[in-house]
């Protein structure tokens, strides 16, 4: 699908504020409502927007830890790969996985209580024998930057 200056701009306001209503999204993109609404119903059946979400605030919600783990399998099967992927669904706390080229298999970001709460998942994970060889456990312990939206004219561009 080519996206023009509008398409994108829709998609970058959406991006910083998916509760936007739509007679103010049609304002901030210079259109008028009918216009904007079948654009975004175009980026929606496109496939461009997979959901609308809320940025929770974990500090005020409690105490919680983030670790980014990375993992490398014992075996490099199409089956280990598959084995090891389904059974993170099983973990809320997973939050994010990526494939990845390179020294490692997978990236994990890992979100939960605390660190004991954490090394049980790990444990359990081992126990599951789902194919980690090793993994390496990093802790954040300060956000920089947070996940904004991405750099849509970048990727979009000719």
């Amino acid at each position: 699908m080519k996206l023009d200056a509008r398409d994108i701009e829709i998609l970058r306001v959406l991006a910083r504020e998916g509760r936007i209503s739509k007679a103010a999204l049609a304002e901030r993109v210079g259109l008028s409502p009918t216009p904007a609404w079948e654009r975004l119903r175009k980026l929606e059946r496109a496939g461009l927007i997979e959901g609308y979400r809320a940025e929770i605030n974990l500090r005020a919600l409690g105490p919680s830890v983030t670790v980014f783990v990375a993992a490398e399998l014992g075996d490099h099967t199409q089956a280990s790969f598959r084995r090891f992927e389904a059974a993170l669904g099983a973990h809320d706390e997973i939050t994010a996985c990526w494939a990845l080229g390179g020294g490692f298999d997978y990236l994990m970001q890992i979100v939960t209580r605390d660190v004991d709460a954490y090394q049980r998942l790990m444990d359990a994970l081992l126990d599951q024998r789902i194919g980690i060889a090793r993994y390496f456990t990093y802790v954040v312990t300060k956000q920089v930057k947070g996940g904004g939206p991405p750099p849509l004219e970048i990727l979009a561009g000719d």
